[in-house]
């Protein structure tokens, strides 16, 4: 899987919309085809070893259902090992995964100039390489609270792609989960990114738009959101 829309026969071409600077949305960047591998990739990966959960914030459980692959996100950290589940370690990232985030990242930030995209990275040759995936399932009244994503040690961006029911995605500012923010219709197969001056812009799911899923992803109900990130862990805590 290649990712960015390059599949013969395919006539919907990724429109591009910025959000803010360094946030950029990108429509129909998923084909119909690539949409239904993913979903199914999705089936097979919550199958385990380690399964869905509903994480905790504060000792509340979400509404979505999480996997992972590459680092386990549990209680603002990451690890290895799904502790938290039950103590198997997650599946390792697929390789064409990251490559499918690194053309992502660089299809997002292609009309941004050299010099200013450049601060974005941690590598040096200005490319994203994720080394984890967080996998949310979200029901017909899953929703997620205005958050910031900042356990990482690096401030790459974070390459995020939808499937099934479209949703109400709020993108806000990096001071408060306040005002102001805008709302923004997220459809299956889009592709969004945010990074460089918006990495640590607060975000959240207002709602799922029920009954929204194309029939070409094989996803009958709700949304599945899949988020590439590259957290720069070399050592994991939790284990000794």
């Amino acid at each position: 899987m290649q990712g960015g829309n390059s599949q013969d026969g395919d006539t919907s071409e990724p429109q591009r919309q910025v959000i803010a600077t360094g946030a950029v949305l990108l429509r129909n960047w998923l084909t119909p085809e690539q949409q239904r591998y993913l979903v199914n990739k999705f089936r097979q990966w919550a199958a385990g070893p380690v399964p869905p959960r509903r994480p905790l914030i504060y000792g509340k459980p979400m509404s979505v259902q999480s996997v992972s692959l590459g680092w386990h996100w549990q209680n603002y950290a990451y690890s290895r090992i799904a502790s938290d589940v039950n103590g198997a370690p997650v599946l390792p990232m697929p390789e064409w995964l990251i490559e499918v985030g690194t053309k992502a990242a660089a299809d997002a930030f292609a009309e941004y100039p050299a010099s200013a995209s450049a601060r974005w990275y941690t590598r040096e040759d200005n490319r994203f390489v994720a080394d984890s995936a967080l996998l949310n399932y979200y029901s017909p009244t899953a929703k997620m609270g205005m958050h910031q994503d900042k356990e990482e040690s690096t401030n790459d961006p974070v390459v995020s792609f939808s499937l099934g029911d479209s949703c109400t995605f709020r993108f806000g500012n990096t001071e408060s989960r306040n005002r102001p923010y805008q709302d923004v219709q997220l459809n299956s197969g889009d592709l969004f990114v945010f990074g460089g001056p918006s990495r640590y812009a607060y975000h959240g799911v207002v709602k799922i738009i029920p009954n929204t899923s194309p029939k070409h992803c094989d996803l009958a109900v709700g949304r599945i959101n899949i988020t590439l990130r590259n957290i720069g862990a070399t050592h994991d805590p939790h284990q000794h």
